[in-house]
């Protein structure tokens, strides 16, 4: 029987295209860092990805379909469990819930339309074509100018808060998203569900911190050309 046939299933496709999307945030988090080694480490980094050619194209189609199916279970979920709900409860209440389990969809609806954003940004380079790398001067050595681009980008105070704003939203989804893998995996009990919240909100937090820093450290000047 297909996953997506029952409830249960759903709930384990949404947990496990959840898990590698964390992965990916992760790995993401760590490449983009290179831009603290100056032009030479995130123009470098990104020269390598250019030269993988047709298997990065592969590797983002594979995960915007991850990303894709990770959406669509995640709005069944919701209007199954709305559904299943027999009317308005007397009097609400939110036992061991936090702020980012009560709005998941919305966050995730954000986060969808900032990786739109995202890509026409930084990977299609049309939404700001005056500072796309492949309209400015090739680095020293040749290449892409990577690093000016994100640095004369971030220097724009829009551009940096709808960044920040988004990860604040992409906080919300993985602090509590990082925790609900345990959960669906039956790999939580009263005994660990402190620990493994605590846990996913550090988490959360790390990550949060990891991809702000790049873009406050740019307008307070830290990082520049």
């Amino acid at each position: 029987m297909l996953l997506t046939n029952s409830s249960v299933g759903r709930k384990i496709l949404m947990a496990c295209t959840g898990l590698i999307l964390i992965s990916f945030i992760i790995v993401h988090l760590l490449g983009n860092s290179s831009i603290f080694a100056g032009p030479d480490g995130i123009n470098a980094y990104a020269e390598h990805l250019h030269a993988l050619g047709p298997l990065v194209w592969i590797f983002r189609l594979v995960m915007l379909a991850v990303f894709a199916l990770h959406i669509v279970m995640g709005v069944q979920l919701t209007l199954e469990n709305r559904a299943a709900r027999p009317g308005s409860y007397v009097q609400k209440q939110n036992l061991r819930t936090t702020i980012g389990a009560r709005t998941m969809i919305w966050s995730g609806l954000v986060l969808l339309i900032f990786l739109i954003y995202h890509l026409l940004h930084f990977t299609v380079q049309v939404s700001n074509p005056e500072i796309s790398a492949h309209n400015l001067p090739l680095d020293a050595m040749n290449r892409l100018d990577v690093f000016s681009m994100v640095v004369l980008s971030f220097q724009k105070l829009f551009i940096a808060l709808v960044y920040v704003a988004a990860m604040v939203f992409l906080f919300l989804h993985v602090s509590h998203g990082f925790g609900s893998f345990f959960q669906t995996m039956g790999w939580n009990n009263d005994r660990t569900i402190d620990g493994i919240g605590m846990a996913s909100k550090a988490f959360g937090f790390v990550v949060l911190l990891g991809y702000i820093a790049i873009p406050v450290l740019i307008i307070v000047g830290f990082v520049k050309i």
